[in-house]
């Protein structure tokens, strides 16, 4: 069963996959970061009044399901989601007590696609992106 929103006059349902990176895409979301990102971005998600229904954290790139009304543009929400969980992730793992400015946790930019409806498609695909990602690796040494 699919669950349409609804605002005071507006009914709808629009869900995006997105996919973003930390700069360089180097690996640095593991350990305590990586567990405590995923509370971050839904807390962050919720100020935007859009939902993660689905998200998993790799070492070099971010996938969700998010969920978001269309009173805001995605790249509105998306930039709030990375502007603020980098400036939280220097206050928490920086040392820096002040604002994060002039440096960059995420890459710019970010891949957004609209789920529509191949979205138990789109979970299975976020859900075994790990597995998968480590079998082309696997490949790749052969």
């Amino acid at each position: 069963m699919r669950l349409v929103e609804s605002l005071s006059h507006t009914r709808w349902e629009c869900k995006y996959h997105v996919v973003f990176i930390p700069k360089y895409r180097k690996k640095a979301i593991f350990g305590q970061i990586r567990k405590e990102l995923g509370e971050v971005f839904r807390r962050l998600a919720r100020q935007k009044e859009s939902v993660i229904e689905e998200g998993h954290l790799m070492p070099d790139h971010v996938h969700m399901m998010i969920s978001i009304p269309p009173k805001y543009a995605v790249s509105q929400v998306i930039g709030f989601i990375k502007g603020k969980s980098a400036i939280h992730i220097a206050r928490v793992y920086g040392g820096r007590k002040r604002n994060y400015v002039g440096q960059h946790f995420w890459a710019r930019g970010y891949f957004a696609s609209t789920v529509g409806r191949d979205e138990e498609v789109i979970r299975e695909y976020i859900r075994h992106q790990e597995a998968e990602d480590r079998r082309i690796d696997q490949l790749k040494l052969m």
